[in-house]
């Protein structure tokens, strides 16, 4: 994983995706149980269980979160 990855895993994980972390996506809530698994710059994909079921599935962050995420900002 190179320092691009690592940077966006990390902003992702301050936006709330990250192990534990309770979302609606797609129209569905998931609780995450693992850490962004980084694909590509455009894939990212996190292990979850959808709450209504209990299904295990694998989500897709969407594109205009990564968008946000990798966006280069200047450090504070």
């Amino acid at each position: 994983m190179n320092e691009k990855h690592q940077n966006l895993g990390t902003r992702l994980k301050r936006l709330g995706f990250s192990q534990g972390n309770q979302m609606k996506l797609y129209g569905q809530d998931f609780e995450f149980i693992s850490d962004p698994i980084i694909m590509t710059d455009h894939l990212v994909l996190l292990d979850a269980t959808e709450k209504k079921t209990g299904e295990l599935r694998r989500v897709r962050v969407p594109l205009p979160i990564l968008a946000m995420a990798g966006a280069d900002r200047p450090a504070a």
